[in-house]
């Protein structure tokens, strides 16, 4: 049996390509991972949360960042959603009626809140805000989001505004004949008025996801400055007589 010798020359091509297959099993989960950010709670109160937590699209955050309740308030006023409805639908009813995806105890609840989340977020994280409450029927209504921003802009994105399901935290959400499939919430539309602060609208979520996406992306700053500011949401301050 003929043995094929090993000169110098192959054997030092044979460790260099054994070091460079081992560097690579070496790096290539440290490529492939992610810094974890932790989590943190600013509000809990029920299933009401607000919460700090990584941002996979970090990349231009610009935390932290200084707005007080009342300016949050003022921008959650300004925000604005319908139902989706086709072409039939149009026609037998009409458009949609817009209405406000905060309403007054919302914002008193969730200004406050994000006020302080934005003064301590990082660049790579964002604040998270989930609002639950019991309707008269006995339902369960939920407005879920996120908040970051990218000065100039804010950015909002809501994947409920005031869906309506059954109790519990995922009871309603999923078909009982098919109890792993989840069942996508009425579709809807946001926008932010006035629209001339409004960069862009974008709608988003993965396939077959329970709940959609939608993102307002806003010039918050100039917005600010042209709205009528409507005060009431700063914390009180006590005042020690002398």
């Amino acid at each position: 049996m003929n043995r094929r010798s090993l000169t110098p020359h192959t054997l030092s091509w044979q460790v260099r390509t054994s070091l460079l297959v081992l560097g690579a099993f070496v790096l290539l989960p440290a490529c492939a991972s992610k810094p974890v950010v932790p989590e943190k709670a600013i509000y809990e109160s029920g299933l009401n949360v607000v919460r700090l937590e990584g941002d996979p699209d970090a990349g231009n955050n610009t935390h932290p960042i200084t707005l007080t309740p009342t300016q949050i308030g003022t921008l959650l006023r300004g925000v604005r959603t319908w139902e989706q409805r086709n072409f039939v639908h149009r026609l037998v009813s009409g458009e949609a009626n817009r209405t406000r995806a905060f309403r007054d105890e919302e914002i008193t609840l969730l200004a406050p809140a994000l006020s302080k989340a934005l003064a301590q977020a990082t660049a790579a994280q964002r604040v998270y805000f989930h609002l639950s409450h019991v309707t008269e029927h006995g339902e369960e209504e939920t407005t879920t989001g996120w908040l970051s921003v990218r000065d100039p802009q804010l950015i909002l994105a809501l994947s409920e505004v005031h869906d309506r399901h059954g109790p519990g935290p995922d009871i309603g959400k999923y078909d009982r004949q098919m109890p792993n499939v989840p069942e996508r919430s009425a579709a809807f539309d946001v926008t932010f008025e006035p629209e001339e602060y409004l960069v862009k609208a974008k709608s988003g979520g993965r396939l077959f996801a329970p709940e959609q996406r939608e993102e307002l992306y806003i010039r918050y700053r100039e917005a600010l400055s042209a709205l009528p500011i409507q005060p009431g949401l700063e914390p009180r301050q006590s005042h020690v007589t002398p």
